[in-house]
This record gives C-alpha cells, sequence and structure tokens, in this order.
C-alpha cells in the first residue's frame, strides 16, 4: 500500500489543529493558499524564519516535526524516512543507518497493543496510562528500523498506542490540552500507516475536546475531517453511527438537544441497516447499548426525563458486568433524572451506587456525573439522603482519590 503523497506530517497537524482547509491555515498565517500547498508537496520548501516560527506556534510542533528539511540537512525525498519521536512527533532519518526489523517485529508490538486495549476496562489509569506511554516510546524507536508493510503495521499499532493514551488523557485524567497533543501523534501514525479508518476514529477524538468547551464551530470542523477519512474506508456500520454519536455529544455539550436527538436516531438507522464490512478490531468503545447511552444522556439534557429513564434503565439491564467505567456514568444521569423529577432521595440513591462503582473502577466522567447531581441537589441539602450522600462523595478515600487524580 502507497504510503500518502506529498507532506501528509503538515496535512496531519493543519487537521488536529482545527485549520480544515489549506485556505484557513494561509488566512491564520496571513500568507497565500499557494504557499500552504506547497509545503503540503512532495517537496515542500523551508518557510522564512518568521513565518516557520508562527507555524509552529499555530500547530505546535517543530518545523522538523511537521515535514521540513533544516538547512544543513539532507535532502527530503524516497531516500530518507520518517519516524515518530518519542517527544516531538516525526522526524526525518536516514534509511541507510538502520537494522531491518522482520516481520513477527509487527506482530509482537501490535500484540501488546492489543493487551493494552484491553486493559483499559479494569486496569486503573493511573497505572496503565505510564505503560502505553512507554509502549509508545518503543515504538518510535521500533518505527524507523522496519520497512514495508511490517513498518506500516508498526505505524498502525503505533497509532492506536498513541490514541489509548489520549483517551485516558481526555476521559480518566480531564487533561484537554495534554490530550490534543498525544492526538496529534495518534494522526500522525496513522498517516504514516495510510490508515484512514484509524484517522477518522482520531479526528473524532479531537472533536470531543472543544464540543466539551462548547465550540461548536471547532468540534463540527474535525467532524467533517472525520467523515472525510471514514469515506475512504470502508467503514463499518458501528463505525458510522459511533461518528454520528461523537457529534450528538458535541451537539448536546452546545447546547443543540434536537440536532443530537436527530443524529442519534439516524445512527440507530446505520445500525439497524448493518454493513458489509467489518469493525476495525479497535472499535471496542462502541456498541448498540453504548449508543443508548449516548441517546438517554442526550434526552436528560432535553429535559425528556420520561424517556431519557425508560432508555438508561434498559442501558444499566444490557451493560456487560465488564463495563464497570460506563456504568458509573449511566448510574449518574440516572440520578440526574431523578433529581430533575423533584425527587432527591431517588437521586441520591442512584448517586451512592455509582459511588460505590467508582471506588472499584475510577473513572473521572462517573465522578463529574456525580458532582453535576450534588449540585443540582443544592435545594434539598438538608434532606439526611443528600447529607448521607455528602458523606460518601466527600469521604477520606473518596475526597484523596478525586485530588490526586
Amino acid at each position: 500500500m502507497a504510503r500518502p503523497a506529498g507532506n501528509f506530517r503538515l496535512k496531519a497537524a493543519r487537521l488536529a489543529a482545527g485549520y480544515h482547509s489549506q485556505q484557513a491555515l494561509a488566512d491564520a498565517l496571513k500568507v497565500g493558499v499557494r504557499q500552504v500547498r506547497r509545503w503540503e508537496s512532495d517537496a515542500p520548501p523551508l518557510p522564512q524564519p518568521e513565518v516557520g516560527q508562527a507555524l509552529t506556534r499555530l500547530l505546535g510542533q517543530e518545523l522538523e516535526a511537521l515535514g521540513f528539511t533544516p538547512p544543513g540537512g539532507a535532502a527530503a525525498g524516497p531516500a530518507r524516512r520518517t519516524v515518530l519521536a518519542a517527544a516531538g512527533g516525526l522526524a526525518a532519518v536516514p534509511t541507510q543507518a538502520v537494522a531491518v526489523q522482520p516481520a513477527t517485529a509487527a506482530d509482537d508490538y501490535a500484540a501488546v497493543t492489543r493487551s493494552h486495549r484491553r486493559l483499559y476496562w479494569s486496569v486503573a489509569p493511573a497505572t496503565l496510562h505510564p505503560a502505553a506511554l512507554a509502549h509508545a516510546t518503543f515504538g518510535c524507536a521500533l518505527l524507523p528500523e522496519a520497512v514495508g508493510q511490517t513498518r506500516q503495521r508498526i505505524a498502525a499499532a503505533l497509532a492506536e498506542t498513541w490514541l489509548l493514551a489520549g483517551r485516558i488523557e481526555f476521559f480518566d485524567m480531564r487533561e484537554a490540552d495534554r490530550a490534543q497533543q498525544t492526538l496529534l501523534r495518534a494522526l500522525q501514525a496513522a498517516g504514516e500507516a495510510d490508515d484512514p479508518l484509524l484517522g477518522a476514529a482520531i479526528l473524532a477524538h479531537t472533536a470531543f475536546i472543544p464540543g466539551w468547551a462548547g465550540d461548536r464551530e471547532a468540534a463540527v470542523e474535525r467532524m467533517v475531517a472525520a467523515r472525510t477519512y471514514a469515506r475512504r474506508g470502508p467503514a463499518s456500520a458501528e463505525l458510522l453511527a459511533w461518528l454520528d454519536a461523537v457529534e450528538a455529544e458535541c451537539e448536546t455539550r452546545c447546547g443543540n438537544a434536537r440536532t443530537a436527538l436527530h443524529l442519534i436516531r439516524h445512527a440507530e438507522d446505520v445500525l439497524a441497516a448493518g454493513s458489509e464490512h467489518e469493525s476495525p478490531e479497535w472499535l471496542d468503545w462502541f456498541t448498540p447499548v453504548r449508543l443508548a447511552a449516548f441517546k438517554g444522556n442526550t434526552e436528560l439534557r432535553a429535559r425528556h426525563l420520561p424517556q431519557a429513564r425508560e432508555t438508561l434503565l434498559g442501558v444499566l439491564e444490557a451493560l456487560d458486568p465488564a463495563e464497570e467505567k460506563q456504568r458509573t456514568v449511566v448510574l449518574g444521569d440516572l440520578a440526574a433524572v431523578e433529581a430533575a423529577a423533584g425527587d432527591p432521595e431517588a437521586a441520591c440513591g442512584y448517586a451512592l451506587r455509582a459511588l460505590d462503582q467508582l471506588e472499584r473502577t475510577w473513572y473521572a466522567m462517573g465522578m463529574d456525573r456525580v458532582r453535576e447531581v450534588r449540585r443540582t441537589l443544592a435545594p434539598h441539602q438538608h434532606e439526611q439522603c443528600v447529607r448521607d450522600l455528602d458523606d460518601r462523595l466527600y469521604g477520606w478515600s473518596t475526597t484523596v482519590s478525586a485530588l490526586s487524580r
């Protein structure tokens, strides 16, 4: 499989930074679009110093990582290969200076990636995150020693490893800025692998960041990019439905519950219609039950309380016992439904069940849900059920765990 044409490192960084078109980046830099087009060609000219500094500030990486050869460096071209550096993204290294790894190296590296993917659902984020980063560092060192399909497969596993690290940083550690940079490295590795579906998944994850911050325009732009990559597929029904669910989540966070519900109904239709294409192995975070969880949260935010209650109870019953993190989110949403319905005792009951689960498996999103519920219960704070919730919410172990993450 041929590698992407042109300077795909710069293209990946541009997309991840939210510049959906060459014109958008040109406008931000106050240069002509023809200049950006030349930078994204197979032989990109080095930008002028002032423009180069502006480019690195906008995209968050040094010029070498963006596909440019510094003065005195070897000419860009087929005699050089790219490798993801552990700390700074992509850098160039000579091909003749490295050994060639056997095809089994890709099998072995990908096997660890698969193990980390499965462990995400049961291992504490503080334990798994450094292991994933170490595996990514190893992949960055391994990649320049591989060629052909072996190189592509290592790059794909490396992209998935960076994606896992970015997911932990955003969903479990609540470090959005750090997650943005990690997801950029994931996108660049997916470009090395020429894997458009993995690129679509990474871009959709980057949409969560502005979406949760209420920046609808940036979130929509990233979703347009994600859907563009998915069309290069072939994409499965599950992947396409998940893209709808991500966009629905962003719309919900931006206050557009009606648009979000429309997207979820479309996702349900896509899943019902099915597809001849199989889902990628790494798409283990989405199922019809997960879609229903998205739906229940959106119905809650749209104040469709009876529908939200029914949907979320169905999700709670259908969840696999191993889906402990998702269970805390659903319990938190059910607590929010009952708080909005004026039943503080029922709300506290669900919130306490969520805290029970959080003691077994920490999940920042689950704790966020419980705290949101507690804020809505302020008018009932003198009732015994709310005081009991406070005793658990602000117990020594819970408070220390929350502050340490």
